[in-house]
């Protein structure tokens, strides 16, 4: 299975791709951060995002994208602007046709090091001695997308639509099946198979200059 973990932020969005064996081994496909610039709109600033996010999709074809939910005692800006980065992150896996799970920081904390209430240090340790890596990725946003992309790949839950409308085949240790869901318009329908069949054949999205 292959996972792209997002950290969400509109200052720092942590992108991180990993591929998990059936025995559960993972390994290090990507990991990288898209950095927006503070003196921009806030609009600019999520159009950079999300072109980042779609570059990371279409280069390397994940599975199935998974997101951190931000903790409801943070800054309330922070918060926000949190979201709206997230919103991003839904809206291109959505184009690419692609499911999208979302874990709390205490799911994903508990998955990696075995304790909900870890350390950002001790969490860093585990993804590095997870993937095999001599040294935790930084900063700490690209080591909490690998984080993300793992607990997804490991625990299988938190897949929006699952269980809804049953769009999803969900095979943790097989990788993901979807099919675009019937609640969608027509149009709708057609565009996130058009964007799901030109990233899998490399085709260019045509509204991408």
């Amino acid at each position: 299975m292959r996972v792209l973990g997002i950290d969400p932020g509109i200052t720092r969005c942590g992108v991180g791709v990993v591929d998990v064996d059936p025995s559960r081994r993972a390994s290090l496909v990507h990991v990288g951060v898209v950095r927006t610039d503070p003196e921009l709109a806030t609009q600019f600033r999520l159009l950079t995002i999300s072109d980042g996010i779609a570059e990371v999709i279409a280069r390397f074809s994940p599975e199935i994208v998974a997101l951190e939910r931000p903790f409801a005692k943070e800054n309330r800006q922070s918060v926000a602007t949190t979201m709206q980065a997230m919103g991003i992150a839904m809206v291109e896996a959505a184009r690419a046709g692609l499911p999208v799970a979302v874990h709390t920081p205490s799911e994903v904390k508990a998955a990696v090091s075995g304790n909900g209430a870890a350390s950002k240090a001790q969490v860093e340790t585990m993804v590095a001695r997870i993937l095999g890596l001599d040294k935790p990725p930084k900063p700490a946003d690209a080591a909490d997308a690998l984080a993300i992309a793992i607990t997804q790949a490991w625990r299988g839950t938190g897949i929006l639509g699952s269980g809804v409308d049953g769009d999803l085949d969900v095979t943790i240790s097989g990788g993901v099946k979807t099919r675009v869901g019937t609640r969608l318009t027509p149009a709708q329908r057609a565009w996130a198979e058009a964007e799901a069949a030109s990233r899998r054949s490399g085709a260019a999205d045509p509204r991408r200059k």
